[in-house]
């Protein structure tokens, strides 16, 4: 009897609800705790209905006794509403749909933000790892259901792009960047995944509420956004504009090596903001200067690039156009394409020059998602992906309602 009283005790069963007995498998190690139901009557929905029968025994998978796997054993009551329906009631301490318990389901989400790995914690848990890929989704989907967007001011957001799989398969994904969260995440980067993934993130009235959208020149991105958020401007990332130029530094420099021995381990001397160069990067880096190579100038075009940040927005164009002009007075190919790749964006450009904007954090939440991606050794559905990245990057309340 201490022990049935210690367990009732222990679970913090609601009135009505005891534990009957309990059951020791010594060879199996596993400790099966029947719990009884005394209710005569119940509220169920408005109505205060009276006890009919009891529906068949039921197991709920709960946190372990010491090194014992354990159990909750029940039949639940049901009830007789008065219009004749029998209704079964709802355990205190588990979801009706579920064969977890609450605590059991808390401990996964804990194991699963801990690890990152749902095979890790399904062995940790000792269940199967459809018990740990199910408390993912639901978790997931409980979370999106409870965010409140009104705490979150949507007039600035990104989309980026991630790759999926091999072979060109890509998710698109939507963020938030004052908040640094995840808001939904599509398959797919053409416009129809653009304009999807704004449909199932935002309201109308958000919608129509964006003032500005950072993203990268992809045109689908780009017609997608045009269509779904009309008073949006799009701001093309800072992040991807300053890496197109890095990349033509380095089309230059692989081109000049060949006839330029002293270009030789140079790439990190060019590439890097000149206050994180080591000592011989450094020098290495002045050396280059001082013999005044193309890729030398092709480095300061993109420093008068950089330089066109935080511009007036009087200012912002003709400053813009005056770099365009030197840069391709420079006559260095690799340049020039990217700087008329630039000048066919030019409105999204300006408003990158202008507002202190940039899709950092998205950058930031692309480098988590492939942590996720890389613990889990890939994913092989889209839904499984999803509810990963929202589960570990959403910001989204995950734990069950009851405080056990």
């Amino acid at each position: 009897m201490f022990t049935e009283s210690f367990f009732t005790l222990l679970l913090g069963l609601e009135e009505g609800w005891n534990v009957d007995k309990i059951d020791i498998d010594i060879k199996r190690e596993e400790v099966r705790i029947y719990i009884k139901c005394k209710l005569k009557e119940a509220e169920i929905g408005a109505e205060t209905c009276k006890y009919y029968d009891f529906a068949p025994s039921r197991e709920w998978r709960h946190l372990d006794t010491l090194q014992f796997k354990t159990f909750i054993v029940c039949s639940l009551p049901r009830f007789k509403t008065s219009v004749g329906k029998v209704k079964t009631l709802s355990p205190p301490w588990a979801d009706p749909m579920e064969r977890h318990t609450y605590l059991f389901e808390r401990m996964a989400i804990d194991l699963l933000l801990a690890t990152k790995k749902q095979s890790k914690v399904s062995e940790l848990m000792r269940c199967g790892f459809n018990v740990i890929n199910r408390i993912m989704h639901i978790s997931t989907e409980r979370g999106l259901s409870r965010r409140n967007h009104h705490e979150l001011d949507f007039e600035h957001v990104s989309i980026d792009e991630k790759s999926f799989k091999k072979g060109h398969h890509y998710i698109s994904v939507l963020s938030h960047p004052k908040s640094g969260c995840v808001l939904d995440v599509e398959e797919g980067r053409d416009k129809k995944s653009c304009k999807r993934l704004l449909d199932k993130s935002l309201t109308e009235d958000q919608q129509v509420n964006i003032k500005k959208i950072s993203m990268d020149m992809w045109k689908a991105y780009m017609n997608g956004c045009k269509e779904k958020l009309p008073n949006a401007k799009i701001v093309h990332d800072r992040f991807h504009l300053v890496k197109y130029l890095n990349e033509a530094i380095d089309k230059v420099r692989r081109r000049e090596v060949k006839t330029q021995e002293e270009l030789k381990g140079s790439r990190y001397a060019l590439l890097k903001n000149k206050g994180n160069l080591t000592e011989l990067q450094r020098i290495k880096f002045d050396a280059i200067h001082e013999a005044n190579y193309e890729v030398a100038k092709a480095w300061q075009v993109k420093e008068n690039f950089r330089g066109l940040f935080a511009s007036e927005p009087k200012a912002a164009f003709v400053l813009f156009c005056r770099w365009v002009t030197n840069s391709i007075n420079k006559n260095i190919k690799e340049v020039t394409k990217v700087v008329e790749m630039f000048k066919n964006h030019i409105s999204g450009i300006i408003e990158a020059l202008i507002y202190s904007l940039s899709n950092a954090m998205a950058e930031r939440l692309n480098g988590k998602i492939q942590e996720i991606k890389t613990a889990a050794r890939g994913y092989r559905t889209f839904k499984n992906f999803r509810s990963a990245i929202l589960f570990f990057n959403g910001g989204l309340d995950l734990y069950p309602l009851r405080k056990w």
